[in-house]
């Protein structure tokens, strides 16, 4: 294959206003957390509340990914396989493994 086969940065999603307010919404809130953190390091927390309240972080980034993951599933992945472009499960397959990490 060659490079520009392995790239799919060139497509894009119509999202309803919906969606795209449920994921922004988490974004905004994860965004919030990370600043939170950053002010427990500024202020000289202790590593283990630090810990934990990064662990909640990546909790609500796993979250954000899931819902994504599913959306993209039931429309895009779904869609791409109606219309027989099968390379998209390929396409699926590298970015679960690079969840997966």
């Amino acid at each position: 294959m060659s490079g520009q086969e392995n790239c799919f940065c060139h497509k894009t999603k119509d999202r309803s206003e919906e969606e795209k307010r449920k994921l922004t919404h988490r974004l905004n809130r994860i965004e919030g957390q990370i600043r939170g953190i950053r002010g427990m390091v500024e202020q000289d927390q202790y590593c283990n509340d630090i810990l934990v309240q990064a662990s909640a972080v990546q909790a609500a980034l796993n979250g954000f990914c899931r819902e994504l993951l599913a959306s993209h599933m039931k429309s895009c992945v779904v869609k791409d396989i109606k219309e027989g472009r099968e390379d998209v499960i390929d396409e699926l397959l590298v970015t679960l493994q690079k969840l997966m990490k």
